[in-house]
């Protein structure tokens, strides 16, 4: 009964008192310091820095490096064996599309990311790590570690030199630092926000032509788009002037170099896109989601990995007006004739489609068995 009457009290007092009566003080104990008298009816605003301290970033750009230097040393043993040495195993990944869902991952990329981490478990042990092989450890630091060990296994695997190992830093889950290594060329692009981008040391820009009429695009395969996705990258196809696959991270790298303009890709992985950030940005380049949102560690699950770089934002632009509209707005069944599918065969995902192109399909359905 007491008890009861006492909550009452408080929450009765609670109601009545301004939201700024309560003084907010980030003490180790908790303990306001005699030395320190505050108003109790003051909130104390602690300023924290928003951005990292440009001698912290060149730090951290040089272990980065490291980092990459040690991954070379795991991987190149490794590189061009007999296809059966590489204890290959396929990782399974629940809704993902079809080329995502079975990754192959090697003894090279095991080996690769386990090195990476305890350098970085030594140098840094209060950062967070976020892995492709081995998962996500402290991921609310300020600084957490992306890693991709070997990105593009499948072209690893066989034999064909356009993988890489990407490292970036981030900063708040902003990335900041980003390493596009690729050992077997020896070519290493290095981006730092703030800074120009820089290929085995010589700063590089970006030279995108100016319509996507004219745009060479890059994207790792058409297999990693599906549903509207897929009706979105088709637009895209249609758009440039040519469009390549299978080059994975390593596009981003030629847009950033000045060698393409267009890379657009769906269902990456964090540690798929975090290290190219930078490197573009600081090519002169602009890379975001397809709603035109920033990649960062908050953002990911909303963007779904769904990526675009573009060498000048006038591509952008262009881009974004297609990647960012929803293509079965205006005719859905049209538009998946128009790319020469069958609608008698095809049998779309209920949950993938907008609720007005389920329901025409359902109406067709009644009135072809005669109700």
């Amino acid at each position: 009964m007491k008890s009861s009457l006492i909550s009452s009290l408080l929450l009765l007092a609670l109601e009545f008192l301004p939201i700024n009566s309560f003084a907010y003080i980030d003490q180790p104990d908790g303990i306001l310091p005699k030395s320190s008298p505050v108003n109790p009816r003051t909130t104390i605003d602690i300023p924290t820095p928003s951005s990292p301290d440009p001698a912290l970033l060149t730090e951290l750009a040089t272990f980065a490096c490291t980092l990459a230097d040690t991954a070379r040393l795991q991987i190149l043993p490794h590189w061009r064996s007999p296809r059966h040495s590489l204890a290959q195993e396929i990782k399974h990944e629940s809704d993902r599309s079809e080329f995502q869902s079975a990754s192959p991952v090697t003894l090279a990329d095991r080996a690769a990311e386990r090195a990476m981490r305890e350098l970085i478990e030594k140098k840094y042990p209060h950062h967070g790590i976020y892995g492709e092989e081995y998962g996500v450890i402290r991921s609310d630091a300020d600084w957490v570690w992306v890693l991709d060990p070997i990105d593009g296994t499948r072209s690893f695997i066989t034999g064909k030199p356009l993988f890489g190992t990407l490292v970036s830093c981030l900063y708040r889950g902003t990335p900041v630092i980003g390493i596009i290594d690729q050992c077997v060329l020896e070519e290493r692009w290095v981006g730092i926000a703030g800074q120009p981008t820089t290929m085995n040391g010589t700063p590089i820009r970006t030279d995108g032509v100016s319509s996507l009429k004219d745009a060479e695009m890059y994207s790792t395969s058409p297999e990693m788009f599906r549903n509207q996705d897929l009706l979105k990258f088709t637009s895209m196809k249609r758009a440039v002037r040519t469009p390549h696959y299978g080059a994975d991270c390593y596009a981003y790298a030629l847009v950033a170099s000045g060698y393409c303009d267009v890379v657009v890709e769906a269902d990456l992985g964090l540690y798929d896109y975090c290290a190219l950030v930078p490197v573009l940005e600081g090519a002169g380049g602009v890379i975001c989601d397809w709603e035109g949102r920033k990649l960062t560690l908050e953002n990911h699950e909303t963007s779904k990995g769904r990526v675009v770089a573009c060498a000048n934002e006038g591509l952008l632009e262009e881009a974004l007006e297609i990647l960012s509209k929803d293509p079965l707005e205006e005719d859905g069944q049209l538009a998946l004739e128009k790319m020469g599918h069958n609608s008698a065969l095809l049998i779309p995902d209920q949950s993938k489609v907008t609720p007005w192109l389920f329901g025409v399909m359902v109406g067709e359905v009644i009135a072809h068995l005669g109700f």
